[in-house]
């Protein structure tokens, strides 16, 4: 750290991103990447002549994705915001939103807290409950930005749209950010209710059910007056937010729809195939509706196990807040990734015997 750093940001705790490690062929599954590449047509959409219309600036209002996903969502384009990446869409958020204080849970996507401490905002964290369940009533009426993953991340696991109508219904003043990276892979949108309250904002992401992590595109959906409000910011800081070729991709994306619909199902069957495999060898696995399952046994310590699987080229996430030390949180890859992975686990834990 420089002398020359402002003040207000020396003691911001920085995002600590999923490993990346280039030391040797790893199985991935601690970022939660699609094990699957981009529909055929996706891929062939980057010609030499889109590439060299790379000259020019992209598109700053992005018009024909927002309108390909109003289609395709049923929604008008002006309630559509697209962004570089769903985090993004969560910076401006908090830049725009947290006026009045942030709340959100203990155990989430660490980013809600960073974004808190970089713009100086106020911040709740309210611990899950002994069973890692999101309790609905204690973010009722609470005058605050309210920010909730669901399906939340690294749990997995889900809350009713009920209970997040109350939530946005009893927080008329503020805005209710959900925050949907995970829901196509088997949770419930909220969505619907967008077009019913003013003050509910969803977020989504291209990186995980659309396999285009490395492509960064995010997009939210609210009101037209809350829309407004992010494009301001976005016009005030980075009007040529997504370039030319993610904007393209995004496009094409959306044209694939049942490809990408395809693969989710085959990810929750794998899912569900792993958590299986997992509870016959003694490991607690909390109920997934995401990407990937979190899962902890008696039998080893939760860190050991990631570093005894990283040294067999297999990658995991490990936390080390003291609520979640012994588990692990598991990416679903393809069947055979997850076979190699069970196997492996089996070694660990003979060895570890």
């Amino acid at each position: 750290m420089s002398r020359f750093l402002n003040e207000q940001y020396r003691a911001v705790e920085a995002y600590t991103p999923g490993e990346q490690p280039r030391d040797m062929q790893y199985i991935k599954l601690n970022t939660n990447e699609s094990p699957y590449p981009p529909a055929p047509s996706v891929a062939a959409a980057i010609t030499k002549e889109e590439v060299e219309q790379l000259r020019l600036y992209s598109d700053p209002t992005a018009k024909k994705l927002k309108e390909s996903l109003a289609g395709l969502y049923g929604v008008k384009p002006e309630m559509i915001f697209l962004s570089n990446g769903s985090d993004e869409v969560l910076n401006f958020a908090f830049m725009a939103f947290g006026g009045h204080g942030a709340v959100f849970p203990d155990i989430s996507y660490g980013f809600y807290e960073v974004f808190a401490d970089l713009y100086g905002i106020n911040s709740e964290m309210i611990p899950l409950e002994d069973d890692f369940s999101v309790d609905y009533r204690k973010y009722c009426g609470k005058n605050k930005l309210v920010v909730i993953a669901n399906p939340n991340a690294p749990t997995g696991m889900t809350i009713p749209v009920w209970q997040i109508e109350e939530i946005v219904r009893t927080n008329p003043e503020t805005v209710v950010l959900i925050d949907e990276a995970y829901v196509d892979f088997g949770g419930e949108t909220c969505l619907p209710l967008v077009e019913k309250y003013e003050n509910l904002l969803v977020t989504r992401t291209f990186s995980k059910s659309r396999c285009l992590a490395g492509g960064r595109l995010g997009y939210a959906f609210a009101s037209p007056a809350l829309i407004a409000d992010l494009e301001k910011i976005k016009y005030s800081t980075n009007p040529y937010n997504i370039n030319r070729l993610t904007l393209l991709l995004g496009e094409k994306t959306v044209e694939a729809e049942s490809y990408y619909q395809e693969k989710c199902r085959e990810i929750a069957e794998t899912r569900q195939w792993s958590t299986q495999r997992f509870v016959e060898l003694g490991f607690a696995v909390l109920p997934s509706k995401a990407n990937f399952i979190f899962v902890k046994t008696e039998e080893i310590d939760g860190g050991d196990l990631y570093r005894k699987l990283k040294a067999r080229g297999v990658l995991v996430r490990h936390f080390t807040n003291s609520r979640i030390c012994q588990y692990n949180r598991i990416t679903i890859g393809t069947r055979e990734q997850m076979e190699a992975l069970i196997d492996t686990v089996k070694e660990v834990l003979y060895e570890n015997q």
